[in-house]
């Protein structure tokens, strides 16, 4: 699988600190049952193309009982196997990999409505836990095509190197930064269209 998405170290960021502010919602959701959770995680890898994260929730996922062709199905784009009241769950995470973390205002309502808010933010959670697998494995499997021989043409061994250096080294201060933006009541999520509308 080659990466579709390359984050910079910058974006990386962002995506740790957006994890860090919705981590306990992501937890609250995993522990009703891996198999939602999942789906959403594999719809996130299937847009960003990290390798990695794509083999190891494929073993999560089979572990949590999906099926092998629902698996299949939603790391190629396909979602036919996914339940219809977990569908809107995968197309927003679909939407928000795509957005790279910043959604369209009319996509996070949708899900809203469709779910509650509390639902709707540990479906965000979710989607954000990936986020941040995707954009500290993507560079790490790349990196490891490269020494096999296979190296991803989108890539190179700079952006490998220094995205996983880069990301080592704002991770705790990402961390941090959530927690001050949690203390400060900031709002969870900002969307692309109007940064100033918020939930």
């Amino acid at each position: 699988m080659l990466a579709k998405k390359h984050y910079s170290v910058r974006e990386t960021y962002w995506i740790a600190h957006d994890a860090a502010r919705t981590v306990r919602h992501f937890a609250r959701l995993r522990a009703r049952g891996g198999r939602f959770a999942e789906r959403i995680m594999l719809a996130v890898t299937e847009v960003n193309g990290c390798a990695l994260c794509a083999y190891g929730h494929t073993r999560f996922a089979l572990d949590a009982g999906l099926s092998s062709d629902e698996i299949r199905g939603l790391l190629g784009g396909v979602a036919d196997g996914v339940p219809d009241d977990e569908l809107p769950a995968v197309v927003f995470a679909q939407h928000y990999a795509d957005a790279r973390g910043h959604p369209e205002h009319h996509v996070w309502r949708d899900l809203v409505d469709a779910y509650g808010k509390d639902q709707a933010i540990a479906i965000l959670g979710t989607a954000r836990m990936m986020m941040w697998g995707n954009a500290v494995g993507i560079p790490w499997s790349s990196l490891l095509s490269r020494l096999q021989g296979t190296p991803d043409p989108g890539s190179s061994l700079g952006y490998e190197v220094g995205t996983i250096v880069g990301a080592t080294f704002v991770m705790p201060l990402a961390v941090v930064h959530a927690g001050f933006s949690g203390w400060r009541g900031e709002p969870l999520i900002r969307f692309e269209t109007d940064p100033r509308t918020a939930a």
